[in-house]
């Protein structure tokens, strides 16, 4: 055999040696390459999306806080029921401080919601519109729910410069029951 045919030989017993490498060795080592950078992406994916719900579950918990602060001003603005004597007190102090005569007052049907009670009152008063204004101011710096509904103003016939009101004020009482 000549030169050129041994360069030949090992040229092709080379490249063939090449070839094997890469089809036994190179080749797979870069398919689980590949799978593994897959798996880790896939990972990577799940992680970001267990940190996006972990922001979104603490979002929640800051909301829950908040709801429970405002459930709880608002239960404190509502006293026991059994103060309701208290309230209608407070409301015919303001009437009087205020100058108006109280022509009626009648506690209608109590209404029960979830959590709380709701008493109205219709009251009937006389004085000045001055005077109805400011024991609506007054009536709305109380520490606690109400609610004027069906106020009706009208011109007192008798007296120059008085009105006649009549209104239904609801006020609103912790449910103890329930």
């Amino acid at each position: 055999m000549n030169g050129t045919a041994i360069k030949f030989i090992f040229f092709v017993v080379l490249v063939g040696a090449a070839y094997l490498s890469w089809a036994f060795m190179i080749k797979p080592a870069n398919k689980a390459l590949e799978e593994q950078k897959a798996a880790m992406t896939a990972r990577l994916g799940k992680l970001a999306e267990l940190q996006r719900a972990t922001a979104a579950a603490r979002d929640l918990d800051k909301q829950l806080e908040q709801l429970e602060q405002a459930v709880k001003f608002f239960e404190s603005k509502l006293p026991p029921e059994s103060e309701i004597h208290k309230v209608l007190e407070q409301i015919t102090l303001i009437a009087q401080s205020r100058h108006l005569r109280p022509k009626s007052i009648s506690a209608l049907k109590t209404q029960k919601s979830s959590g709380y009670i709701e008493q109205p009152l219709k009251m009937e008063l006389q004085g000045s519109f001055d005077s109805y204004y400011s024991f609506l101011l007054d009536l709305e710096k109380l520490p606690r729910i109400t609610k004027i509904r069906e106020l009706e103003l009208k011109k007192s016939i008798e007296q120059e410069g008085q009105t006649e009101a009549q209104f239904i004020v609801s006020i609103f009482f912790q449910d103890n029951v329930g």
